[in-house]
Formats: structure tokens, C-alpha cells, sequence
């Protein structure tokens, strides 16, 4: 259920309606709106609830939430929310752009790439760690090594850095490197991850899997919110389908659909979503034109020579290129790409 406070609600009104919450063996989460307050009461219902709830000081309404997921729904949160952490502003009017190669390899590639991403627009490094990888004899990544790199980059260059957490052992490692700790898709419904990233205070890209229903992504981000974590970004990286053109189907409709249903932002990954560099650029700007958040690009100094995801990476120049008229395509939808310190100056 969604208590609703008057507008002129006092705080204390607010913490007494939270503890009310609390006592009937709910879970509050208070969300604070543009225009007012409402505190999500989470648990299983019981007779009488809402009009014990109703009836306390400070209250307008009492309604039902109907969406199985709640916190995420903007029957809870009408309002958009947009997520900041360090450079990165995602949502709000803010197109968050994160960059950066599949795999951290080494210091000059890390390095060479976080400059030339930072200086062509990009509001966010990318680049794994820890590699989730469908053979066992595959490069799995540099891990504790690979995030001291990423935090020298971001150190350097000033860019909020987004790397992937894979098990529940090393999110509290990951945390201490990343800005923001992403979720792959193979592990969208690893209950237990979900409630450990949801735990700590670093912002969470969740991605799409390969085979989910947005009920099941939204269900995913649930866990995340309901530990008290507010700070979530839906990813679509595209699903699998009988088409064998591009690495996966990437449905572009997810974005106003995922707008209508969750007051979170949501991201794109062309890159996973097609597979072929090619169509990278192409998607991106229809990404941006379909309405999205946030962009994810897989760039690399060479990619030939990369040791994962080399077919699906942008270089440097083509990079360069596609934020040229990413910039021009979001202000011709009243939007920016800019990082979070401009946001707040602006």
C-alpha cells in the first residue's frame, strides 16, 4: 500500500507514520516526491490495515499498490527519478553516457581509453574485472588488479567508474573501486546478489537477461530497492530470438514501456544488443530517439586486438563520431549529455 502525506506534512508526521508502518510487521520506504511525500508499506496485507493507516496524523490517502513490483512502480514514485554519482547523471533529462572497453587488459589500454572517452563527451568509464565468460579457458579478467586500474583512471580523469559484480563474496571489494556496480545479464535473477548490491550505497546497473520478461527485470530491480538502495538503472542489452543476423534482438519498444511502468531510468547497450560494430552507431541514436536514459558503449584502443568483444567495440574515432551526433540528437529532444556537476550547475 502507498500512505500518502498531506503537502504540509511535518517530518515528525512522516516518522510517526514510518514507525506505524513498522509495527504492523511492514517495510517503510519513504519516497519524497517534487510535490509531496508517500511512504511504500511493503509486507503482506491484513484486515483493517488501511484504515488504521488512514487514520493517522498527516495522512491524505491510503491506496493499494497493483503492480507486483512496488517500489519500482510509479504508482509509488509519478515523478522520474534520476540517478548522480560522481560524473554520471542518468535520468531527469540527462542521456548518462558509459564507456569503456568489455575488459580491463592493462594499464596503457585502461588508461589510453579512459582519456579519449572522457575528452569525446562520455560521462562514465566502463570495463570489467571480473569477466563473466561462456568458456572456462576464456581471458576471466584481471579482478582486484583490474579495479586498481579502473580507480587510477577515474583518479586521472574524473569519470565515475561502472565495472561488474559477480558474486556476493566481492561486493564489498567491488564497492570500494566502483562508482557503480553493475549486474550482468546472467545473474539479473541471483536473488542473493540482488539483495547484497542492494545493501551497499553505490549506485547498480541492472541488465536485462537474455531471456527475461520486464515483469522479471522490474521484479530484479525490486530486490535491489526494497534492501534501500534507491540509486537503479535498468539495462536493456537485448534478448535472444530466433534471429541470427546480430549477436541478440535488441527491442528498442522497452524503453517507453519501461517509462510508462517504473519512474526508474533506463539504459541501452548497443553494443551487447547487436554484436557487429557496425550497427552500433545507428542504434545508439535510435536509442536516444526512443527516449533512453543512458548508453553503454563497448570502446577500445584496438579493437582487433581485444581480448573480448573486440567485433561489437567502437576505436577511438568512431567513438568520437558517434558522440558528435549523439549531443545534436539529444538537445533535438529537449535533452543533454552532460555529467553530473554540469547538471547540478546548470
Amino acid at each position: 500500500m502507498i500512505v500518502v502525506m498531506e503537502k504540509s506534512a511535518t517530518e515528525d508526521q512522516i516518522e510517526h507514520m514510518v514507525l506505524r508502518v513498522e509495527d504492523l510487521g511492514l517495510k517503510a520506504h519513504v519516497i519524497r516526491g517534487a510535490e509531496r511525500t508517500v511512504i511504500a508499506a511493503i509486507g503482506d496485507k491484513r484486515e483493517h490495515m488501511k484504515e488504521s493507516l488512514a487514520s493517522g496524523s498527516g495522512v491524505s490517502d491510503v491506496v493499494p499498490i497493483m503492480a507486483p513490483y512496488k517500489v519500482a512502480s510509479r504508482e509509488v514514485k509519478p515523478e522520474p527519478t534520476q540517478v548522480q554519482v560522481g560524473s554520471l547523471a542518468v535520468g531527469g533529462g540527462a542521456i548518462g553516457v558509459i564507456a569503456g572497453p568489455c575488459s580491463v587488459e592493462d594499464e596503457e589500454q585502461i588508461m589510453s581509453t579512459a582519456r579519449a572517452v572522457r575528452a569525446a563527451g562520455a560521462t562514465a568509464l566502463r570495463g570489467g574485472a571480473f569477466k563473466p565468460r561462456t568458456s572456462p579457458y576464456s581471458f576471466q579478467g584481471l579482478k582486484e588488479e583490474g579495479l586498481k586500474l579502473l580507480a587510477a583512471a577515474r583518479e586521472e580523469t574524473g569519470l565515475a567508474v561502472v565495472t561488474e559484480v559477480m558474486s556476493t563474496e566481492d561486493v564489498e571489494m567491488v564497492s570500494n573501486y566502483a562508482d557503480v556496480l553493475q549486474v550482468g545479464a546472467r545473474n539479473m535473477q541471483n536473488y542473493r546478489l540482488l539483495e547484497a548490491v542492494g545493501k551497499v550505497p553505490n549506485a547498480v546497473l541492472l541488465k536485462r537477461g537474455a531471456s527475461a520478461t520486464m515483469d522479471e527485470l522490474l521484479l530484479a530491480a525490486e530486490y535491489i530497492l526494497n534492501e534501500g538502495n534507491p540509486n537503479v538503472m535498468l539495462c536493456e542489452r537485448g534478448i535472444r530470438t530466433f534471429e541470427s543476423h546480430t549477436r541478440f534482438t535488441l527491442p528498442l519498444a522497452t524503453v517507453p514501456y519501461l517509462h510508462n511502468k517504473t519512474h526508474l531510468p533506463v539504459v541501452i547497450d548497443p553494443s551487447h544488443g547487436t554484436g557487429h560494430t557496425s550497427l552500433v552507431p545507428d542504434m545508439t541514436y535510435a536509442a536516444i530517439a526512443a527516449g533512453a536514459d543512458g548508453l553503454i558503449l563497448e570502446v577500445h584502443p584496438d579493437p582487433e586486438k581485444a581480448m573480448s568483444d573486440g567485433y561489437q567495440s567502437l576505436n577511438f574515432s568512431q567513438f568520437e563520431r558517434v558522440m558528435q551526433r549523439s549531443k545534436k540528437l539529444a538537445v533535438a529532444m529537449d535533452r543533454v549529455i552532460a555529467q553530473a556537476s554540469e547538471i547540478a550547475a546548470g
